[in-house]
């Protein structure tokens, strides 16, 4: 009988230790990590390195997708609203914020960095295909492309971060300090390599290359200006090719999200190389599954620049 009455009390123990540890694990599973909302590439790069696996990313712009000419869902829209940090890059870029009124706490990125304002010369052809009213027409939004841009987006997130989840400080400094020593490599390398080159001019589909070529002297020329979608007229055409012809161009660069029939065909007339130039407003699919960064690409387009401008 007292044989009995110890296996009894075994076998309550450990059955209550079954449903306490059942119950923990419950409990675990049921917390639910914050959502940071982001649109762009570049921003999405820095959230990812900076914030590890501590949140939920939702990646506004899905990879793929022109980021021109995106418009989020309702359903889209739901979910950013659950959002407990918003991140857009501004500067004209994502009109459909215009009139939304988020929930949670948003950061419009563009009015931390350092725009590149556009010459006199440059407002005419540059207009975004949204209202031309918008700050797109006055300032160059890819201003992810300077390094020093991108250490004070990360520097803005990474305190953003830490208001969110505090417990986290250390990792998200840490990391940040990290990220930002790559930037500082990249910097040295596209300042090292670009710095004796026998051209000083490339062409593009559109001018997305502008705070790179002022920051490591070089020229662009662009068929289209800062918009993309806008369809280039014979005199475009006409003005290019009297570029390349001028300057001794030996590459032609267009983007994966713009339709390159025209620049192929100029290629074709001038003789001259085509290549794609990645300015990371959005990846491709392929190179998201390759699981491409910011640094992977960064380097990408510093070998092509390289090659196209003849550089030592």
């Amino acid at each position: 009988m007292k044989n009995l009455k110890i296996i009894s009390l075994i076998l309550m123990i450990a059955l209550g230790s079954l449903l306490f540890f059942m119950s923990s694990g419950n409990k675990s599973q049921t917390v639910q990590k914050p959502i940071v909302s982001v649109t762009t590439f570049a921003l999405y790069d820095i959230v990812k390195h900076i914030a590890a696996d501590t949140v939920e990313i939702v990646n506004i712009l899905p990879f793929g997708v022109d980021p021109h000419s995106f418009e989020p869902t309702p359903q889209l829209m739901a979910k950013i609203e659950k959002s407990a940090l918003v991140i857009y890059s501004g500067a004209g870029l994502e009109p459909w914020v215009d009139g939304f009124h988020f929930k949670s706490r948003a950061i419009d990125m563009s009015h931390y960095v350092q725009l590149r304002e556009l010459a006199d010369n440059e407002h005419a052809t540059h207009e975004h295909h949204h209202d031309a009213s918008h700050v797109h027409n006055t300032v160059d939004p890819h201003y992810w492309l300077d390094f020093n841009n991108m250490k004070t987006a990360t520097k803005v997130i990474t305190k953003a971060l830490i208001a969110i989840l505090p417990q986290h400080k250390a990792l998200y400094e840490q990391n940040e300090k990290k990220y930002i020593q790559m930037l500082n490599k990249l910097d040295s390398e596209y300042k090292q390599r670009l710095s004796s080159c026998k051209a000083s001019s490339v062409v593009v589909s559109h001018n997305a290359l502008g705070y790179l070529a002022r920051n490591y002297g070089f020229h662009v020329e662009s068929l289209t200006g800062l918009s993309p979608e806008a369809q280039p007229s014979a005199k475009d055409v006409t003005r290019i090719m009297h570029d390349i012809k001028k300057e001794g161009v030996t590459t032609i660069f267009f983007e994966h999200f713009v339709n390159d029939k025209v620049i192929k065909s100029i290629a074709t007339d001038t003789h001259i190389n085509i290549d794609v130039f990645q300015p990371l407003g959005n990846i491709t699919k392929d190179e998201a599954e390759a699981g491409l960064t910011y640094e992977d690409i960064m380097k990408r387009n510093l070998d092509k620049l390289s090659k196209a401008l003849l550089c030592r």
